[in-house]
Order: C-alpha cells, then sequence, then structure tokens
C-alpha cells in the first residue's frame, strides 16, 4: 500500500511539474510577442515623428522653392530609388532606399527572409535613425546587433549607388 501511495505522489509531483513548465513556455511566449509589438509599435512611432518632421521641413523649404526652382537639389544624394543587399544574422537583407531632392526620404526591407522575425522587427528600429542621419553612420541596435548590422550595411550599399 506504501508503494502505491509514493508512486501517485511521485506521478502527481511529475503532472504539476509538466503543468507548472507549461505555464512558463505560455508566459514567456506572451512576453516575447508583446515585446515584439512595442517595439513595432515604437518603430512606427519614430518613423510617424519623422515623417512630420520632413512634412514641416517641406513646407518650409517650399518658400524657397520659388527662388531656387532653376537650380538642382544640393543634397547630398542623387534622387532616386536605389537598392542594396548586406548579411545579418539570418542571412542577406535587402532594402529599398528612396531619395527625394538629395535626401533619404524611406527605407524599405524588401527581403529578409531568412532572418529571425523577432530580430529583424527590433532591427527595424535601426531605419528612423537612418533617416534622421541622412547616412548609414549609426549605431546599431542592442538586442538586435547582426541584424541592425545587416540593415545599414544594405543601406549604405544602395547610397555608395546614389552618391
Amino acid at each position: 500500500m506504501k508503494s502505491l501511495l509514493v508512486r501517485f505522489i511521485n506521478v502527481a509531483v511529475i503532472a504539476i511539474a509538466i503543468v507548472g513548465y507549461n505555464g512558463i513556455l505560455t508566459n514567456r511566449e506572451k512576453t516575447d510577442e508583446i515585446a515584439k509589438l512595442d517595439a513595432q509599435l515604437e518603430s512606427e512611432k519614430l518613423a510617424r515623428k519623422n515623417a512630420e518632421e520632413q512634412v514641416a521641413q517641406g513646407k518650409s523649404k517650399d518658400t524657397q522653392a520659388d527662388a531656387d526652382a532653376s537650380e538642382e537639389s544640393e543634397g547630398a544624394y542623387k534622387d532616386g530609388t536605389y537598392e542594396g543587399e548586406a548579411d545579418g544574422f539570418g542571412g542577406p537583407i535587402q532594402v529599398k532606399v528612396t531619395v527625394e531632392n538629395g535626401e533619404i526620404t524611406d527605407i524599405e526591407v524588401v527581403s529578409a527572409e531568412k532572418e529571425d522575425g523577432a530580430y529583424l522587427t527590433m532591427a527595424m528600429d535601426v531605419i528612423p535613425n537612418l533617416i534622421e542621419a541622412q547616412s548609414a553612420d549609426v549605431d546599431t541596435i542592442s538586442g538586435a546587433t547582426f541584424s541592425s548590422t545587416g540593415i545599414i550595411n544594405a543601406v549604405e550599399a544602395a547610397l555608395e549607388e546614389a552618391v
């Protein structure tokens, strides 16, 4: 009878441990998903803020545009859309960089098939920094160093065509 009771207690302890472990895994998945969505939201907030600033700057430039209508843009880059590619954490990352009036106005990740989604989402936070700096000379994103380095290097490759 004692051995039956001991076996029953052992089975109960193992079942409780398994249920607890599954609960921990579920919590981690939820936390990771929340962090991923927070990073995406923050990235979109920064992109919106930069777009609003560019619109505000564009309005002040419009008043000067009449005086400078016959002159070319004095930006550092030639207008157009340029593509670049570099290695990230999981493989190649391809980006498309749009230049208008000599300035970087948009950076889009076109392909990053082998990148881990969570790292790539975090790494995309570097895009507003690239647009703000008007250069590929920016810091990487902590926690997604290799993926953000891939984006930075791909933008740098694209901008080589725009010079």
